[in-house]
């Protein structure tokens, strides 16, 4: 009986607009007037230094990825460098970080469609948008990749419309409320480090948190139609994407506005666009962030379903969960993390609001150890295959010093979120996540030895 195996439906034009996609997050469009509020103009450095270690990760995972086409995520290389026990424990923390992520968007869809409709329940939105958003990746990934282009595209839209209308207003001098429009505003409100050191090395929290999710372009690979040509192109456009969604954006919002000036509870695309008297600022930006989230969970629906796949393929899930559809879709899979996400959802609804902040920061924590293992396997691939490294025309750039400076800066970060109360009680509490994971691939694995006697 021949393997059943997923559709390889996605075209080029998908994969660049899901990696733009998981590069550009929600905390672009409502976290920025934080992040610029804590650090000043020196977030600038933060995204241009985050956005390079993203950058290297990717050239690392892309790497991996094409060195073995058989590769359908990064599981199937944790398990070949690192062991049936690291990639039982990578699968379910990949699951489980993208799970929480579908929770915080379906709550957010609720919140953002009560701007226009008041009247309806939070939890209402969410539950309509969790239903279609699962029959339309049962249909095909072909569909799933489709609306991620226009999800995508509907975000880069607005970033540039700011971009090109900001600069208009750079350029004429146009006067706010606060000043008139000038690069200058970027250093002459207390320089480019106003809140110090401090403030900058707090705002990297905010900053990392923003890029999570960049690595879902490496879980398309096994659904791509030409992998070698399409994923080393998605991955190199990366620092393209981030020097003109980020650094253009943010420096286009704090030239028109001072940083002290930006409102840090409102979204900073809103100010501006109200600056030049739109007056369906607010309800065009809602509706961004709106199709933000929707984007965020549809690939939370994506990524939980391939992972849980590829976790049963190898033994350390169900074996139910690799039943494929006739158009080659894992159903199962995708029924599951659906049912797990309407669950979060309904917990987030009736659980105050500090449990929620506390999954997340978790998330946030755990996506922090997927990057890290993912690095650490290229070393041990580069160790152990000189021959496959050596055929390899995506090769990661400076390596070895590359994958010890990426793990220096996720350290960097662990020490950072310590030092933020909101998050520290995530490094206290995400050890437990990986005590039990541990502790139930024992046991699993005590059962099969048992059996197999």
């Amino acid at each position: 009986m021949q393997e059943e195996k997923l559709a390889r439906g996605l075209k080029n034009r998908h994969v660049q607009l899901i990696a733009i996609g998981g590069a550009i997050g929600t905390g672009l469009f409502l976290g920025a007037g934080k992040s610029i509020h804590l650090a000043g103009p020196s977030i600038l450095f933060a995204y241009i230094i985050t956005g390079i270690i993203c950058f290297l990760i990717m050239r690392a995972l892309g790497e991996l990825l094409l060195s073995n086409l058989q590769y359908h995520s990064f599981v199937d290389f944790v398990k070949d460098y690192l062991g049936d026990m690291a990639a039982f424990i990578t699968g379910w923390t990949y699951w489980f970080c993208w799970i929480s992520i579908a929770m915080a968007d379906l709550t957010a869809v609720g919140l953002y469609t009560q701007f226009w409709f008041p009247e309806v329940p939070q939890w209402m939105p969410g539950l309509i948008a969790l239903v279609i958003l699962l029959f339309m990746n049962l249909a095909t990934v072909k569909l799933f990749g489709e609306m991620e282009f226009w999800f995508a595209l509907i975000k880069i839209i607005a970033i540039l419309a700011l971009i090109v209308i900001g600069l208009i207003m750079i350029v004429k001098g146009f006067s706010t409320d606060s000043g008139v429009s000038s690069f200058t505003n970027l250093w002459s409100h207390g320089g480019m480090f106003p809140n110090g050191i401090n403030g900058f090395i707090l705002s990297f929290q905010m900053v990392v948190f923003a890029f999570v999710g960049i690595e879902l372009v490496g879980l398309t690979a096994g659904e791509t139609e030409d992998p070698e040509k399409v994923i080393p192109k998605a991955i190199n456009n990366i620092p393209i994407r981030i020097l003109i969604f980020y650094v253009g954006a943010l420096i286009i919002i704090m030239s028109i506005y001072p940083w002290n000036a930006i409102n840090p509870a409102e979204s900073p695309f809103v100010q501006v666009f109200l600056a030049i008297g739109i007056a369906a600022a607010a309800g065009i930006v809602n509706f961004v962030v709106l199709t933000s989230a929707a984007s965020a969970c549809n690939s939370a629906i994506f990524s939980t379903s391939r992972m849980l796949y590829s976790l049963a393929k190898d033994k350390n899930a169900p074996i139910p969960l690799t039943k494929l559809t006739s158009r080659k879709v894992p159903s199962n899979a995708l029924f599951f993390s659906t049912v797990v996400i309407l669950i979060a959802v309904i917990l987030n609804y009736v659980m105050p609001e500090g449990v929620f902040t506390l999954i997340t920061s978790i998330s946030t924590v755990c996506f922090l150890f997927i990057w890290g293992i993912t690095v650490i396997c290229h070393l041990k691939y580069r160790k152990t295959r000189p021959d496959l490294a050596r055929t390899s025309k995506f090769r990661l750039p400076l390596y070895p010093f590359s994958n010890y400076l990426i793990l220096a800066f996720l350290a960097f970060v662990l020490v950072v979120l310590a030092l933020a109360e909101d998050t520290r009680v995530a490094l206290f509490v995400t050890p437990v996540w990986f005590i039990l994971l541990i502790t139930i691939y024992f046991i699993r694995k005590t059962r099969a030895e048992s059996a197999n006697i």
